[in-house]
């Protein structure tokens, strides 16, 4: 395995772990989320870089659009339950109450 290879599979698996274990805010798991994104986005542009075809040359920037709307997404979920419940734990989210 190549040292770019381990260091993006390292960094997705940094950011999986984060948002498996570490779950007491919402903005942290938001964090992890985009950590993940940004991995998987200089992966890909890497890998098309290297492959030298112009097939897969939007992929990155399709990817990058994805993951600036799943940011604006969650934190707009941010907001809204930092206004109904007080706070952003995770704990205090219960979906029987919605």
């Amino acid at each position: 395995m190549m040292l770019t290879q381990f260091t993006f599979s390292s960094a997705f698996i940094m950011g999986l772990a984060g948002l498996a274990f570490h779950r007491t805010h919402l903005l942290s798991a938001l964090l992890c989320l985009e950590g993940m994104m940004l991995s998987l986005f200089l992966a890909l542009a890497l890998w098309t870089l290297n492959l030298d075809s112009t097939n897969f040359a939007s992929s990155p920037i399709l990817l990058l659009a994805f993951s600036a709307c799943e940011a604006s997404t969650g934190l707009a979920l941010l907001v809204a339950t930092a206004r109904t419940h007080g706070s952003d734990h995770l704990q205090t989210l219960n979906l029987l109450q919605c």
